[in-house]
Parts: structure tokens; C-alpha cells; sequence
């Protein structure tokens, strides 16, 4: 039974320079129709996959929070509408903390949100500038200040680090900063730069200047230290929780489990078939329009797709991944179908395996996407 949906709001105030996800700038943007649309996906993938009874929602973005109070009332109430359950455990959305305003918190808690993911990345102003945020840190103490009081304490904070023009001390103050606001849930990843963003067409230039690898690993390093002594658990490669406020929703993705997407750009993974919704919003609510959905690719994924997945997802637990899930999924020993790969992994320390699980060491931790090329391609006997 399918157990988890992601709904994308795509509107920004500010368009970042390093985002590469599926947004556009709210000024003068169809957003009524827009959530109108969203809401007869919802109505028609439920009854054509009925199958499912949501644990965890999750709306990401763009900024969820650049809605109205009244817009974002109107996407919360549909979405619980569709998407109810007696079983939901989580409901996330994703927030920028100068559009997140008392009276939209206030909203988010009336709806049922019970976690808030809230992107800060940085401490400085400086770094904030060159990132394209529009935020300040007292932004961030204030959202995180309003949101305990109205009574959702569940929070996860993103920090970046590998920054342009980041120096070590920048980061430590910023991992300071993000323990002393006394939130359950860290996320911290390093910049990628990816096309169609300001910042590729920088470093396209040359006018992009990074921190080396080694200060960038050394970073990576202070994080996990500082965070292992406030009690904050990795359990996955870029993500650090008290324990028991591990991500339910993102720990639906890291064990290969299938979910709805819903809304422009949008993937989903559902009976065996990912499919991935138009991006742009005429072209998406058009498709809304004349079919009842938004699909613009359909793929159905193979057995040794899935055990890839498997693989390259699980591994970015700590825990690894469990051989007795692998084999109950897929009728095949993980430990047979990769023995080749998984024995190289393991002589040069970046595998390693317990009570039949297999996991990345720390030396492997940094080395991961490297490690995960391994499962790509391997034919069955």
C-alpha cells in the first residue's frame, strides 16, 4: 500500500542562484488556477490508484510559503480533503523564513502540519547575497521562535556548505548558530552546480570561485562531529535528527518505497511505473485539463532497476541495506547479485557489513556516489 505524497508549489519570490528544481517567479502567475489544477490531480490519481493511505505529505517547492494566507488555506484544505488518513505520522512543508509569517504558521498548524523544513543554508549575510536568499538570520530566529509557540516543535534546517566565498570559521558559526536554535532535524548538503542556474553560467565563465575539496571535506567533518556531541544521529549521508525525528517522509524515498507526486514538475513512483509531470504551468494544466493528467513520461521500471535503486538509496542510510528486505522484494541475494562489486567495496573500506546489512563505512560516507556507480549495470546470471 502506497503510504507517502509530494505536492509542488513552484512559486518563488526570489529565485535562488544554485536552485535547479522546477520554479517560477510569483509576480503575476495563474496561482489560483494553478492550485485548482492541483487539486483535480489529486481527485484523479487517488481514484485511479486507490490504493493507499498516506503516513506521510510533504509539499515542497519553489516556496510553499509564498501562497497567501488565503491560498495556502485553500491547497492545505484540499490536500486534507483528498489525502486524510487515521495513519499520518507527518505532514511537512517546506519554508522560506521571510514569507513565513505568524498568520501563515498559524494556518499550517489550524491544517495539520506538524513539521516545518525551513531553508536557511547560511548565517552570513554575505553568503545569503551571494546565494540569492533574501533572508536574515533574525528571519530564521523569528520563524523558529513563532512556530514553537504555535505549537509545532518538529523542525528540520538546511545548511549548505562549499559555498562561494565560505571560509571554515563562516560554516562552524553557521552549525553554531543552527544548534543553539534547538531544532530536532538538521539537513546540510555541499553546492552542486547544476545547469540552468546563475551559478553555472558563472563557473561557465570562470567567475565562480569555490572552496578547494579538502577545506569542503573538512567542513563535512566539523558537521558531523559537532552535531554527534549535541546527541543529533546521521542517519543518512546529508541528514542528522534527534533521535525519533528522522524524516519518515524522505525515509520513504531511501527505502525505495513508492509514492504520488502531484503538481507541475512533479515524479511519482507508483505500481512499479515512475512517471514525471509536464513542468512548465500552461503545458501542465492544459494536460490537467483535456486528460485528467499531467504525465509526460511513463516508465516502467524493470526488476534490475529496482534492485539498482535499491541499492544506490539504501546505502545512503546509515543502516545501510537490509539483504532480508532485498531477497522478500526481489527473490535474490543482494550479496549474489553484487558479489563482485560489494567485495571490491569492502577491500578498499568503503563497505562494510553487520547482521546482514550492508552499509558505507566512514571512509566510504564521502565517497558515495562513487560507491554507488558500482550497482549500475550489473547483469543478472
Amino acid at each position: 500500500m502506497l503510504k507517502a505524497v509530494y505536492l509542488h508549489i513552484p512559486f518563488c519570490v526570489q529565485i535562488c542562484n544554485y536552485c535547479d528544481f522546477n520554479k517560477i517567479f510569483i509576480h503575476q502567475q495563474p496561482v489560483d488556477e494553478y492550485l485548482i489544477s492541483m487539486k483535480k490531480e489529486m481527485i484523479n490519481t487517488t481514484a485511479r490508484f486507490p490504493n493507499y493511505s498516506m503516513e506521510t505529505i510533504f509539499v515542497g517547492g519553489g516556496t510553499p510559503t509564498s501562497l497567501s494566507e488565503s491560498q495556502l488555506n485553500t491547497f492545505l484544505q484540499d490536500v486534507n480533503h483528498v489525502f486524510s488518513s487515521e495513519n499520518l505520522k507527518e505532514f511537512t512543508v517546506e519554508a522560506n523564513p521571510e514569507q513565513t509569517t505568524k498568520e501563515k504558521i498559524r494556518v499550517l498548524k489550524e491544517n495539520g502540519v506538524n513539521r516545518l523544513s525551513i531553508g536557511v543554508q547560511a548565517f552570513q549575510s554575505s553568503l545569503l547575497k551571494k546565494l540569492g536568499r533574501t533572508h536574515d538570520k533574525e528571519d530564521v530566529y523569528r520563524t523558529v521562535s513563532e512556530a514553537k509557540r504555535a505549537g509545532i516543535d518538529n523542525m528540520s534546517i538546511d545548511l549548505m556548505f562549499g559555498l562561494p566565498g565560505q571560509t571554515m570559521e563562516m560554516f562552524k558559526e553557521s552549525v553554531d548558530k543552527a544548534l543553539e536554535l534547538d531544532v530536532p532535524h538538521i539537513s546540510s548538503y555541499s553546492l552542486q552546480i547544476e545547469k540552468k542556474t546563475v551559478f553555472y553560467n558563472l563557473a561557465q565563465k570562470g567567475k565562480l570561485v569555490l572552496p578547494e575539496h579538502e577545506l569542503e571535506a573538512e567542513m563535512y567533518d566539523y558537521l558531523i562531529e559537532s552535531l554527534d556531541k549535541k546527541g543529533y544521529r546521521q542517519y543518512e549521508i546529508s541528514n542528522f535528527a534527534i533521535p525519533g525525528f528522522e524524516s519518515k517522509h524522505n525515509l520513504q524515498y531511501w527505502n525505495n518505497n513508492e509514492y504520488f507526486g502531484i503538481g507541475a514538475g512533479a515524479h511519482s513512483y507508483v505500481e512499479g511505473t515512475r512517471r514525471r509531470n509536464a513542468g512548465p504551468l500552461k503545458p501542465y494544466m492544459n494536460l490537467i485539463e483535456d486528460h485528467g493528467f499531467p504525465y509526460i513520461e511513463e516508465h516502467p521500471v524493470t526488476l534490475t532497476e529496482k534492485m539498482e535503486e535499491e541499492m544506490f538509496m539504501g546505502l545512503r542510510k546509515q543502516e545501510g541495506v537490509s539483504d532480508h528486505v532485498f531477497i522478500d522484494r526481489y527473490g535474490y541475494s543482494m550479496f549474489e547479485v553484487y558479489k563482485e562489486p560489494i567485495q571490491r567495496m569492502i577491500q578498499k573500506g568503503w563497505l562494510g557489513t553487520r547482521d546482514g546489512r550492508l552499509f558505507l563505512t566512514e571512509d566510504g560516507r564521502p565517497l558515495g556516489n562513487e560507491v554507488f556507480q558500482e550497482f549500475i549495470g550489473v547483469v543478472l546470471d
